[in-house]
């Protein structure tokens, strides 16, 4: 535990470099970077049922690594470091709220943070050395992190070649938008993934309170449900 808070103080301190560089508030940023890297992996789950993917192994660890390879493809260096430190975080908050729940799909809160820095890593070594090192990244993980992150981009690869849009369409749609943060972030991402990608069949983004902070994919109805009940939830993640 001591170590948890260890990592919590050096990312408090990261995350204010990133604040400054938005002008969004810290607090602003968190949220917006925890909420994307949720929307990807939801994206995850989404793309391996429209596209009726093999999932060798866990698919919410399948979504996971597909949440970082978007990270390190659609942003510039700067601000996809910032998402990283942010949606790392998110993981490091939880760890401290929640018992691990072995026996849930998910992996345990910690692992994923260690994961999630792994891959970003082994994507761009010499530029996120010094990342690595200041989220405490173990040598003995850092060995194996470049061979992790291409076999991922090996596996995912593929997949977002086959979706890559030759032109701007719209086969992502946004229901429930909002006046607030979360709102305002969907109406331009789901702009944005429709620049990059065009899926086969319509997916739906809809925000809506749903009486927990989450997010998930519904397959029934092929839509990704932002919670609006995230915004408070992650808000209060980051006040330590």
């Amino acid at each position: 535990m001591a170590m948890v808070k260890q990592l919590i103080g050096l990312c408090v301190a990261s995350l204010l470099w990133v604040s400054a560089a938005t002008g969004q508030t810290r607090e602003d940023d968190f949220v917006v970077a925890n909420v994307l890297a949720i929307v990807y992996h939801e994206m995850g789950h989404a793309l391996i049922d429209i596209l009726n993917l093999p999932v060798f192994g866990q698919e919410e660890d399948a979504a996971d690594v597909l949440s970082v390879l978007l990270i390190h493809d659609l942003y510039e260096e700067e601000a996809a470091a910032g998402i990283i430190y942010d949606a790392a975080f998110g993981f490091l908050g939880e760890s401290q709220e929640n018992e691990p729940a072995l026996w849930d799909v998910h992996g345990p809160d910690l692992q994923r943070y260690y994961t999630m820095i792994c891959l970003f890593y082994g994507a761009n070594p010499d530029a996120r050395a010094a990342l690595a090192e200041e989220l405490q990244l173990p040598e003995e993980r850092a060995e194996t992190c470049v061979e992790e992150f291409e076999l991922a981009y090996d596996s995912w690869g593929p997949v977002l070649d086959e979706i890559t849009a030759a032109e701007p369409g719209a086969s992502m749609l946004l229901d429930g938008a909002r006046d607030d943060l979360i709102g305002g972030l969907m109406v331009d991402e789901v702009a944005a993934l429709n620049e990059d990608f065009l899926l086969p069949t319509p997916l739906v983004f809809r925000i809506e309170a749903c009486g927990e902070a989450n997010g998930f994919y519904d397959p029934g109805t092929r839509e990704i449900i932002i919670c609006s009940e995230l915004d408070p939830y992650l808000r209060s993640l980051a006040d330590f």
